[in-house]
């Protein structure tokens, strides 16, 4: 499907390998045909980019069950590939299929300009060519990428979560999360005191600064500027390297706690004020730009409106429609679980087949200590060494060698610059060619050994950890697509409202609130299945119904 503007479109049915399979039909109510035909057919519909095209079926009343989204596609065939970051949209793919040089991508179009009615591709492509027979090549050739692959299965499989989790993600801006902007407000008081006239800062704030200034003895501090509290604790005797919270915490001085204090509210003042309730709260509805696949390991990003990092206190302003219920849902510790399932490790799957998988392994290795056996497993994911994590690695070394040996394979493949990939084929980008400039000289002096062997491991360290986040991120994306399907046959009024890696929302009419509760916990049944085959590791995704989004956990 190509949109021409002012509603109007073209279509054409393809066949599975991608070669046309019917005529062009030409549409002035695009958006009519599209709810028609998928109704009639259930096709998997393609398109350039779900975000560009999208939106305008939802604002008209249409809702697809499928999509390709050639951008998401391509985006992951080049990472395979090493080609992280390369231009990824129509005429880029296109360019590549005619062997012309490849444009850079068009930028985001801006959210207050998004159109009422479908536009047609405002870029020309290269070669003057068509869009909709530019779309039906590049599909064509992405199929035919796909099957050259060693093991084309998964590729195809990712390629179909992250395009129907761009459909989800469209569908959650569409309808929006329920936000009670009075609720908000009082919290935004109660924190900070009244609304403060612009240029100035919030009561509380304010106190809290006299407060900081007072306990250096009166000097002036501003505690917006880093630099600025070094100096201060400088001229007291105390030397800091940042003012992060967690160095702050190790200092003695009476002037951490309002600087935690401070540093906690500034940050919810600025990211999450009265200026962000009014430019993202609209209804009472809050619609963040939702990117998926953002993150290179896969997960999701947001293009501005923090969804992604909504302090627990505005939490209580998620509430749901009089009538309605949210049901909300997560993954508990899906990471180290998804590591079990990666590895094959008898001996883990065991552990991860009950509820706590942390309080399971402290049974079975270290003696009843929770935070012990959380700090072991966490090290061989992240690759810490430090403090007494290295000797608890050396016990989980030898409990659950397969495990451990998967991630620590994934680190030595990194230290060698190359790449390693998800269960579904996600693929971490290459190292730079500074990295390879310092890692690969042959005769290195001492100081260059030194900084080459730390860029060695810092760079294993992404990788290890990159083989399981990537792979949960795979998990995330074909339970959220799961659950999409499943609510449209089981539950069509509830909404998708929230998603991020390890917790989705939905908000639906109260009647139905336990047949969805029913739908996540078979969705994340089913992405087990999908992304790990047979495995006895449990992937239990716990949904509670509430009115509100702090009662949830």
């Amino acid at each position: 499907m190509v949109p021409q503007g002012e509603n109007a479109g073209r279509l054409r049915r393809l066949a599975e390998d991608g070669s046309p399979d019917g005529p062009v039909i030409h549409s002035t109510d695009l958006a009519a045909a599209v709810a028609e035909l998928d109704r009639q057919h259930q096709p998997r519909w393609l398109w350039s980019s779900t975000p560009e095209v999208y939106p305008a079926l939802l604002r008209a009343g249409v809702r697809v069950g499928r999509c390709h989204d050639l951008a998401v596609a391509e985006g992951l065939l080049l990472g395979f590939h090493g080609r992280h970051g390369e231009p990824r949209g129509l005429a880029a793919s296109w360019a590549r299929c005619r062997g012309l040089p490849v444009p850079d991508d068009p930028p985001p179009r801006k959210r207050e300009a998004q159109p009422a009615l479908f536009e047609p591709e405002t870029d020309p492509l290269p070669d003057g060519a068509d869009p909709l027979d530019a779309l039906v090549a590049s599909y064509a050739a992405q199929v035919e990428a796909i099957a050259a692959l060693p093991h084309p299965e998964p590729m195809r499989l990712l390629v179909a979560a992250d395009s129907a989790g761009c459909l989800a993600a469209a569908e959650m801006s569409h309808h929006g999360l329920p936000w009670r902007v009075d609720v908000h407000e009082e919290l935004l008081v109660d924190l900070l005191g009244p609304k403060p006239a612009p240029g100035t800062r919030p009561r509380r704030l304010a106190e809290l600064a006299d407060a900081i200034t007072a306990a250096f003895g009166g000097r002036q501090v501003n505690p917006d500027s880093p630099p600025s509290v070094v100096r201060a604790f400088a001229k007291d005797g105390v030397e800091v390297a940042s003012t992060r919270a967690w160095v702050l915490r190790k200092v003695d001085h009476p002037a951490v706690p309002p600087l935690l204090e401070y540093k906690e509210l500034a940050r919810l003042y600025a990211a999450h004020g009265w200026s962000w309730l009014e430019s993202w709260v609209t209804d009472g509805r809050f619609r963040p730009e939702y990117v998926v696949g953002g993150v290179v390991s896969g997960r999701w990003a947001t293009r501005g409106g923090a969804a992604l990092q909504l302090p627990r206190a505005l939490r209580r302003a998620v509430r749901a429609d009089p009538g309605w219920r949210l049901v909300v849902a997560d993954a508990a510790q899906l990471e180290p679980r998804v590591l079990a399932a990666l590895s094959a490790d008898r001996r883990m799957a065991e552990v991860a087949s009950t509820g706590d998988l942390y309080a399971s392994l402290a049974a079975d290795s270290f003696d009843g200590d929770r935070g012990r056996a959380k700090i072991a497993l966490l090290s061989a994911m992240y690759g810490g060494m430090g403090g007494e994590a290295g000797a608890l690695l050396a016990v989980l070394r030898r409990r659950f060698p397969d495990a451990v040996g998967y991630v620590e394979a994934a680190a030595r493949a990194g230290e060698q610059g190359r790449l390693v990939r998800s269960r579904l084929g996600r693929t971490s980008p290459p190292p730079s060619s500074a990295w390879r400039e310092l890692t690969g000289q042959p005769e290195p002096d001492e100081n260059t050994a030194r900084r080459s062997l730390r860029a060695a491991r810092e760079w294993g360290r992404f990788t290890r950890n990159f083989v399981v986040q990537a792979s949960a991120s795979d998990w995330a994306s074909a339970m959220l697509a799961a659950l999409r399907r499943r609510l449209a046959a089981h539950a069509p009024a509830a909404q998708l409202v929230f998603f991020q890696h390890d917790e989705v929302m939905a908000h639906c009419p109260a009647e139905v609130a336990e047949t969805v509760a029913e739908q996540v916990a078979l969705a994340g049944q089913e992405a087990s299945r999908l992304v790990f085959g047979p495995t006895p590791v449990r992937f239990p995704l716990t949904a509670a119904v509430v009115d509100c989004y702090a009662d949830a956990k």
